[in-house]
């Protein structure tokens, strides 16, 4: 996507051509990478008429008290966007360097919401060693993607289907987890679940006993989903599923030839760089809340063994698929990057 952000110093024609090629109507202007003023295509021809030349600098037509938000604030943006009937509104940091824009929803772009508030488990417990070095210091769901740590942009999708009860499990350095979102402003109840010991992926669930009694969204802490997550959970309630897993269709295409030979070294097939199609867990599914009662409380165990339970004793576990640019895994460094490049404004 083309930036709407412009340098002060850029002429009038400049920021014309920009709003032309971003297709966007309003651009925020910098001075030494900070915010300072926002410039509308409206701006543009009141200068215009005014007598203002085309090579003259847009500082002398912006607007220099422009409508923005802090990060802590995030949550409050299309609030502000619908209440202020303006196109976009900045994120910025303590020093009003721009770290997102959130954009109004166009007018065809209505999000389904959930009939019932439908609560989300998030675990996010674990030490993330993929992701070291930047994890010996920070928790992995406090990892900045584009100056949001990834277990926020996590929320956000969720809340946005008008999920309003979250449940982290956490473990490894749990308190900067907490701190982070005792700090900022929320729009929605939070809940901190502590494991005092290793549970896996999925143990610390069992924690929840007697919390949880309705169908719940569980998510690992490094993936972002982006299909409707109502025509998910509608899925697994239609099935009548114990568990759903949502997965994604991939296609890999073996970079060699593959051969494949018999018991003599005979060779039986030679294929020239064969395609596998495939399905993997995404890490996020829908789940029945008699998954956390049937637990052993507090005792270690990863989410796919509880699958493989239940699956062994015939419940019905199904899968909901999705094509694979609509899961973002971020649990690898170079993952992390190809999605902090997807998320850039």
């Amino acid at each position: 996507m083309i930036s709407i952000l412009i340098d002060e110093e850029c002429s009038i024609f400049e920021a014309m051509e920009q709003l032309n090629k971003s297709g966007k109507r309003i651009l925020f202007v910098l001075k030494d990478n900070k915010l300072v003023a926002s410039l509308t295509d409206g701006d543009i021809r009141r200068g215009i008429l005014k007598g203002k030349e085309l090579d003259e600098k847009i500082k002398k037509i912006a607007n220099y008290c422009p409508i923005y938000l802090f990060k802590e604030q995030v949550m409050r943006a299309e609030s502000l966007i619908e209440k202020e009937q303006i196109d976009a509104v900045p994120i910025v940091d303590k020093n009003k360097e721009v770290i997102e824009i959130i954009f109004a929803k166009p007018d065809y772009e209505e999000i389904q919401k959930f009939d019932c508030d439908v609560p989300v488990v998030i675990m996010a417990g674990g030490s993330g060693t993929r992701l070291q070095p930047y994890t010996e210091v920070l928790p992995k769901p406090l990892i900045p993607i584009n100056g949001m740590p990834i277990i926020e942009h996590i929320i956000r999708r969720f809340f946005k289907y008008g999920c309003n009860n979250f449940n982290i499990i956490v473990n490894y350095k749990r308190n900067m987890i907490k701190a982070y979102f005792d700090d900022i402003e929320k729009s929605y109840h939070l809940n901190y679940v502590f494991e005092d010991k290793r549970l896996g992926t999925g143990g610390g669930i069992s924690l929840l006993q007697g919390k949880i009694d309705k169908t719940f969204i569980l998510s690992n802490c490094d993936i972002m989903i982006d299909e409707n997550m109502v025509d998910v959970y509608e899925k697994h309630k239609e099935q009548k599923n114990v568990i759903t897993i949502v997965c994604a269709k991939k296609n890999y295409v073996i970079p060699y030839g593959v051969i494949t030979i018999n018991s003599d070294d005979k060779i039986e097939t030679m294929l020239e760089k064969p395609e596998i199609n495939f399905l993997t867990n995404t890490g996020c599914y829908i789940v029945e809340p008699r998954v956390i009662e049937e637990l052993n409380y507090n005792e270690a165990i990863d989410f796919p063994e509880i699958i493989k339970s239940y699956i062994s004793h015939n419940e019905r576990v199904g899968v909901y698929i999705i094509q694979d640019d609509k899961w973002s895994d971020i649990g690898e460094m170079e993952k992390l990057k190809s999605v902090k490049q997807k998320l850039e404004y």
